[in-house]
């Protein structure tokens, strides 16, 4: 890994998938025994629960929790 001219490294894609890390996670850079590690914030909202936030409140229709299932799911 290169660190770019703004201070900026990538995490590799295999590492993002195996932690879980998505675009927008909070992440803080901690020096441990000498090393720096990169750890997820405490408290920091997950990238589903960013999603649900953002989407709460935004439907348009009229229909109730139940059509909506059987709109869905069928018979």
């Amino acid at each position: 890994m290169r660190l770019n001219s703004k201070g900026q490294v990538t995490i590799p894609a295999e590492l993002r998938h195996k932690y879980a890390l998505e675009e927008g996670d909070e992440v803080d850079i901690v020096e441990v025994g000498g090393a720096l590690q990169i750890v997820r914030r405490e408290g920091a909202e997950s990238r589903g629960k960013r999603l649900v936030k953002h989407m709460r409140g935004r439907a348009t229709t009229k229909m109730t929790t139940d059509e909506l299932m059987e709109l869905f799911r069928g018979e």
